[in-house]
């Protein structure tokens, strides 16, 4: 019988142990769920409004860049981006004809949010509509 109340006792404390871990653990997470972890981005779109299909479109952003090789007329292409630091952006492509085509867009900052609409337009020309929050 001093067995069973041995084993009875330190099932009991091994039990409520595990619950305690269990509730803390899940404290934690709603804490840190609750303290402003939050992942910034832009999601950016590139639309070719150049009458033609533009290759080795390449759009630079502080601390990275993301690309795609062919992008057809009237085509567009969507891409999520976390800006790092500041700086401006740079947009390059080769042209239907075979002529290189860059130009700099607006600066944007770590901590920025929204949307980046970039529009491709005839003679190397682009246009860049961001709609931004201001950095965290």
């Amino acid at each position: 019988m001093k067995i069973a109340a041995v084993t009875q006792y330190f099932s009991s404390r091994i039990t409520s142990r595990v619950f305690a871990a269990v509730c803390c653990a899940i404290l934690l997470a709603a804490a840190l769920a609750a303290s402003g972890c939050h992942s910034y981005h832009i999601d950016a779109t590139v639309e070719n409004q150049t009458g033609g299909t533009v290759k080795l479109l390449e759009v630079d952003y502080p601390s990275a860049s993301f690309g795609i090789d062919m992008l057809g007329a009237s085509s567009v292409f969507h891409y999520r981006i976390q800006i790092r630091g500041s700086g401006p952006l740079k947009l390059q492509y080769t042209a239907a004809n075979g002529s290189q085509a860059t130009v700099n867009g607006p600066s944007v900052s770590e901590g920025q949010e929204g949307t980046l609409e970039i529009v491709l337009l005839p003679g190397g020309k682009a246009e860049f509509h961001p709609h931004l929050s201001a950095a965290h």
